[in-house]
This record gives structure tokens, sequence and C-alpha cells, in this order.
């Protein structure tokens, strides 16, 4: 709950309030395959085995149930009640925690911690459904949710700023629809706020609120902007103006692997490069072909050598690998359309779509092959 401290002073018993509350939510989530974990407090830790499509539209339901419930505490003079849902998607481990007179099942690992931390940040944003840039990545159907990207973060346990982006299917209709008609515009404000242009990133936040007054989220970067100009203060992550360099965190353990990822961020920081300082299309174009091809051929190698050491994960990592694969695609297209007055949007999206993707699958998922490869080596798996 985002407003629960208003409620706590007008509450008799605090314990029937958060029941009531919880036992609305609960079969919601039961009938979109989830898994309740545990209740802390008025939260509720839930998993969502069967995919990232099923979480978010499990989470969109928790919304359109919650309306229905601040409908009949309005009939009764209640104050409604605001919520704030944070999804990831990754790998966790589930298991039995605790000593020798109360243990409990419950899941953990990094996956489950950035999820708490995502959940966290709905508050500060006004925004009742915020997604990291793993489940973004992860859905099938992306073209079916309302979302946009919202902000880059430092997440505590997290050496690389993270990607979050807001559902905003849950939104009053109205809103909804001039999030929509302010999409391109209010990205692009962020790309530019992002790159510290923060004069040109106000005048479209403007026009953003101008077509969309209620727009919270708009309003929360316009304030940014302001502070910015009066104070000199950046409020942001900074490493959008920096490249990519590799470092010793980023290796695999395998020679031919970690050569290959060593040269997809030097292409990456190339065509960062490019597009920045205006080079042709031509240009462009030919370090794409590279990618394009390297890409599917370092695909194709780790895939092989997930099956040489029969990784148990080989088929989430073939999904990670097809959706990259899909968003590249995208890319490329939008590519084709580069002018000036889209440059530092494009540059945006090639450390959204292409370098978080790889700096984080690196470090997350290849990582995680690296120690599997590593210890079956050593006969430890």
């Amino acid at each position: 709950m985002q407003n629960k401290s208003k409620f706590n002073p007008i509450i008799s018993n605090i314990t029937d309030f958060i029941n009531s509350y919880l036992s609305q939510m609960e079969p919601v989530i039961l009938a979109h395959n989830g898994i309740i974990d545990k209740y802390v407090g008025d939260s509720i830790m839930a998993l969502f085995p069967s995919s990232s499509d099923e979480a978010v539209r499990c989470a969109i339901a928790i919304h359109a149930k919650l309306n229905e419930y601040n409908t009949g505490r309005e009939k009764v003079h209640y104050p409604p009640i605001r919520i704030g849902i944070g999804l990831n998607t990754g790998l966790l481990m589930l298991g039995t925690i605790g000593g020798d007179k109360r243990m409990e099942s419950t899941v953990i690992g990094d996956a489950v911690n950035l999820a708490s931390r995502i959940e966290g940040m709905s508050k500060k944003y006004e925004a009742g459904l915020l997604i990291s840039e793993y489940t973004f990545y992860d859905l099938k159907r992306p073209d079916k949710i309302a979302m946009r990207f919202l902000d880059r973060v430092k997440v505590k346990g997290k050496t690389q700023p993270q990607s979050v982006y807001e559902v905003f299917d849950i939104d009053p209709p109205e809103i909804v629809e001039g999030k929509k008609a302010t999409l391109k515009i209010f990205e692009e404000a962020l790309a530019h706020y992002h790159f510290k242009h923060v004069d040109t990133s106000k005048k479209m936040i403007e026009e953003c609120l101008r077509i969309n007054p209620l727009d919270s989220s708009a309003q929360f970067y316009l304030d940014r902007c302001n502070a910015f100009l009066q104070t000199g203060v950046h409020e942001s992550t900074g490493e959008l103006l920096l490249s990519i360099e590799w470092t010793p965190e980023f290796e695999f353990g395998v020679a031919k692997i970690d050569e290959q990822h060593r040269e997809l961020f030097e292409q990456c920081n190339k065509l960062m490069e490019s597009i920045l300082k205006g080079k042709g299309l031509d240009e462009v174009n030919k370090i794409i072909s590279f990618l394009d091809e390297y890409i599917i051929t370092h695909f194709r190698d780790e895939e092989k050598l997930m099956k040489e050491y029969e990784y148990p994960f080989l088929h989430f990592q073939k999904w990670q690998h097809s959706k990259f694969s899909r968003h590249f695609e995208k890319f490329k297209k939008e590519i084709s359309m580069i002018d000036d007055s889209n440059r530092f949007f494009l540059l945006f999206r090639i450390r959204l779509l292409i370098v978080d993707w790889l700096v984080n699958h690196t470090l997350k998922f290849d990582k995680h092959l690296g120690r599997f490869i590593k210890r079956k080596r050593l006969g430890l798996a």
C-alpha cells in the first residue's frame, strides 16, 4: 500500500483492515496461476511460473479488483486504498530457511530482491505498476500492454543501473489515452533529460502535460528539470554519457565466449560513437551488419556450449536469445530512419535495447552459465 500511513490513526483494528484487503487480492492471484509465497504486512509476494505476460495480466487485474473494492469503501465514506506493484523476471531458489525452532519455505535470490526494490519505487513515481527490464524483454506480447520507459535507477545490490518501465493500462481511461498520445514525445523527452539536454526535455515534458495534465510521471520529470535549472544537480545514473568498458566482472571463464563479448561491447561503442558524431548512414549500417552476423554466431556458440555441458536452463537462455534477436530486428528498422532530429533518442534506444541487454545478460545469465561450466569441469555439478 502506498498510502497506508493515512489509515493507521482512523482504524481501530489494523489487522482486520489488512486481512480484508488481502482477501480481495488472493483470488485474483490464484486465478492467474500465481503462487503466493508469503504475506509481509500489507504486501504479497507471489510467483508466476507460467510467464511474465501472466504476471502483468494479474497485476492489471489486481488493480481492477482494487477499483471495485475502493468503490465499496467510498460508499461507507472510507478513503480509497492506493497500491504499487513491482514485477521482475529471473532465476530464483526455492528452499527452507530458519533455525531449529522455526523454519519456513520461501524464495530467495537476486531476482526476488530486485522485484522488492522496484515495488518500493512505485510510490516515488506515483505509479501503480512498474516492471524491470528483465520482465520487459521477457514479454511474449508487449504490443498487448500499454507501457513506457520511466527511468534509469541505481539499485542496491546491482552493479549496473537498471531500466524501469511503467505499465499504465491500470490508469483511468482518459489518462491511458493521454499517455498513449504522448508516448513518443515523453520517451524522447526522457532521452534528452538523461543526456543532460534539460531545456529541450523541459519543453517536451510541458507539451506532454498540456495534452495530459494528470500525468504524474511527466510532472515528476518537470520537477526534475526545474530542480536542475535551479541547482545544477542532474538527478540520473550518469552512465548514459559514457561508453561501455569491458572489465573483469564480465568474464565468463571460456576464452572464446569472453572474446566474443568483448568484441560485441566494442562494436556497440563504435555504433554509439558513429551516431553521436553524425557519421553517415553507410558507416552506421556497416556496424549494424557486423553486429547482426556476430550476434547470431555468438548465440549459436553459447547454445552449443550449453548442450555440451547439459546446462539445465538451456531453454530459458535460448528464449532470451530469441527475444533479443526480435528486438534487434525492430531496432534495425529504427536505424533506417535516423536523422538529426532523433539522433539522441536513437542513442538512448541503443543503450536500452542493445547495450543494456548485453551488459545485464552477460553479468547475470551468462555468469550463471559460466559458474555452472566451471563446477562441471571440476566434477561438482
